[in-house]
């Protein structure tokens, strides 16, 4: 079997409400400026690599946010080749029945939307595997998701290259592979989900408003994932990765509903797949000391009480507050 680790650097929407969006066929996430790609040899360690920058068409100027993270600038983002050509590039750098590996689901999602955007073929893409999920089955963790940083740390791997950098990461990923029982991971990863939620010993606690149980949380829970900070609610809820999250069963794209304020900082929406359903997503936003916010994520599969109990809650009339004249 062939094992390419992967991953994607990508620009966003200067704005959730740009009118870019009126050009596209789908509310794109991010448009790719950068594939880095490494390949395991029979060892399964590091071997050959690719890299290309990506010029964007349609978010053309740099978001301030990743062009701080990755060190992008406009001139760069100029400099690099179409999306159609760097696929065909990466395409012979990968072969056919290629198994992809990443760190985290974000990029399967992404790299989907770009191909659909661009008319591309996304039959190719065979199957997708998150590392994180066997990384947490294999070294005792639970379901929530560990940085690459703390993986590399946990097996003392140097990090020699540079971090957000498609390649640099993609290279620093196929380390922590190299620590790993890769082919066994792979052969378990469609039951890591319900592995993972069998070991987790501390189940959270729900607001008894919520309408799911704690047992559900343990049992049902897809993902539990904690976000880093913003600066602002209104920069919260502008990025789209974290209030489109994809289809945690095939990492397509969920039909997101509106979301309903629960009070407290909690918040709901349904998110539809085509293939695999309904799932209920929670975000509970807890403000920081300095003034920022800092969300958590939890995606279940969506039971028709839970389906219900969001169509109740979202027909309920909006407060608002405010003095009386």
């Amino acid at each position: 079997m062939r094992y390419i680790v992967v991953d994607f650097e990508w620009n966003q929407a200067m704005s959730a409400k740009s009118s870019v969006f009126d050009y596209l066929p789908i509310h794109l996430r991010g448009e790719i400026i950068q594939i880095g790609a490494v390949k395991l040899d029979e060892n399964l360690r590091p071997a050959e690599e690719f890299q290309t920058d990506v010029r964007p068409m349609y978010f053309r100027k740099m978001h301030h946010k990743v062009k701080k993270i990755t060190g992008f600038d406009v001139d760069r983002l100029r400099a690099g080749i179409s999306f159609p050509e760097a696929m065909e590039k990466f395409m012979d750098f990968c072969g056919p029945d290629c198994v992809f590996l990443t760190w985290g689901y974000d990029d399967f999602g992404v790299m989907e939307q770009n191909l659909i955007i661009h008319d591309m073929d996304i039959d190719w893409l065979g199957r997708w595997v998150n590392l994180q999920i066997i990384y947490n089955l294999q070294t005792g963790g639970d379901k929530n998701q560990k940085s690459l940083a703390s993986a590399m740390e946990h097996f003392e791997i140097e990090q020699t290259r540079v971090a957000h950098d498609a390649l640099g990461d993609a290279y620093n990923t196929a380390l922590v592979c190299s620590k790993l029982d890769l082919e066994s991971g792979v052969a378990a990863y469609d039951d890591a989900a319900r592995i993972l939620a069998e070991r987790t010993a501390k189940k959270p606690r729900l607001s008894n408003t919520s309408g799911i149980t704690e047992q559900q949380v343990g049992e049902g829970a897809l993902e539990h994932r904690l976000f880093g900070a913003y600066d602002s609610r209104v920069a919260l809820w502008a990025d789209q990765e974290l209030i489109n999250p994809p289809c945690p069963d095939c990492h397509g794209e969920l039909a997101i509903s509106r979301w309903v304020n629960q009070g407290g900082n909690r918040y709901m929406a349904l998110g539809e797949c085509p293939e695999h359903g309904n799932y209920l997503i929670r975000l509970h936003i807890r403000e920081t000391r300095k003034g920022g916010w800092i969300p958590s994520r939890i995606i279940y599969k969506a039971t028709e009480e839970m389906a219900a109990f969001y169509q109740k809650k979202s027909r309920q009339p909006r407060h608002r507050s405010g003095r009386r004249r």
